[in-house]
């Protein structure tokens, strides 16, 4: 049997790494290790290099998995890594060589996360966003309850226009070589499930499942059906 992989899990805007934490308790459980790490969300290239380092440390193969913006870093930080042996897209862009996360959400009707952030100035140059708390709890995590979501508003890590207008580099993305699995919620109003379901196409998808009625926030909301998709891929390459 091969050996065991580690399952490196990377949160997209708006959230963070303890974001999987309900994840991680049950791959836990099925006796998986995993890392969840901090992404920058500063620029689609450094946020890949920094997954990139993540991965060399393990000195392990690796079920690379993503969520929402995370899906462009693994995307690109899977290219050309012999160590990533299969990704996981949750709720996740799964770009073309080109394409941005802002391209893609207004592919397809449905998204109305525009009307939902605040926008401010950083040192560093361009602008920063941030989902106002206000409109947190229905735009992100509507199936959560009310105080979930407020916390969650408060941790969120807001994401660079820079990171989110950045085209993928590689010029073959991750999922092209890669085999790759797809989860993604039927009511998430930030990337609409008709570019999910796109994107899980083109990509030739091992398996993808739409859970009816799941936000955006899926890892939170749905952990058992994330895990158990991740789980399917990490089987693959335990073969």
């Amino acid at each position: 049997m091969s050996e065991q992989p580690v399952i490196v899990l990377v949160h997209g805007a708006f959230a963070e790494s303890a974001s999987w934490n309900r994840v991680i308790q049950r791959l836990h459980g099925h006796g998986l290790a995993a890392v969840a790490a901090a992404n920058p969300l500063r620029d689609v290239e450094g946020d890949a290099a920094y997954v990139r380092d993540v991965i060399a440390g393990l000195n392990r193969p690796v079920v690379l998995v993503g969520h929402s913006y995370g899906g462009m870093v693994v995307t690109q930080a899977a290219a050309g890594n012999p160590a990533v042996r299969a990704l996981v897209y949750v709720g996740a862009f799964a770009p073309e060589h080109g394409e941005n996360a802002f391209q893609l959400s207004g592919k397809f009707e449905g998204s109305t996360l525009a009307s939902a952030l605040v926008a401010y100035p950083v040192a560093s140059g361009g602008n920063e966003f941030r989902i106002a708390e206000d409109k947190f709890h229905q735009q992100f995590c509507a199936d959560l309850d009310a105080a979930e979501a407020a916390l969650m508003a408060v941790t969120q890590r807001p994401v660079t226009e820079r990171a989110l207008t950045d085209a993928l580099t590689a010029d073959d993305p991750g999922w092209r070589g890669i085999p790759s699995w797809f989860v993604h919620g039927e009511r998430d109003l930030n990337i609409p499930a008709a570019a999910l379901r796109f994107m899980a196409e083109r990509a030739g998808s091992r398996g993808t499942t739409e859970i009816p009625g799941a936000s955006h926030a899926l890892a939170a909301s749905q952990p058992d059906a994330v895990a158990a998709v991740i789980r399917d891929a990490a089987d693959h390459v335990r073969k």
